[in-house]
């Protein structure tokens, strides 16, 4: 199957109104009816103002990168852009082409292992 893959790049505190900017991506793809999504912390960072944010080892909740990503069909990627346009969200983002399938195990094979 072929579709998108959306790569969004925020830090982990920074917020849409109350709640946690990836967790508001999450939320909002899910209400979208998006299948999943994932959300992942980095190291270490740099944006376009190239201030470098760092996890340290006292920090509970820092300023570090997350990547939230989706794999989805054009026309879900489609409407979840023109959703977050709509919330006037201001959000650095990478689309790009994904070819993607679930891998099943051959009902035959599920059988004997069952059996």
């Amino acid at each position: 199957m072929k579709g998108t893959h959306l790569r969004f790049y925020t830090y982990e505190n920074r917020k849409h109104g109350s709640v946690l900017m990836y967790e508001w991506l999450l939320e909002r793809a899910k209400t979208q009816g998006i299948h999943g999504g994932s959300a992942f912390r980095a190291i270490a960072g740099f944006g376009r103002h190239g201030k470098l944010h760092e996890q340290h080892f006292f920090e509970l909740a820092g300023d570090v990168p997350v990547l939230v990503e989706f794999i989805l069909s054009d026309s879900e990627a489609d409407a979840l852009l023109t959703a977050l346009r709509e919330e006037n969200v201001h959000l650095f983002y990478a689309r790009l082409e994904a070819e993607f399938e679930v891998i099943e195990p051959r009902a035959e094979l599920m059988a004997r292992t069952h059996s």
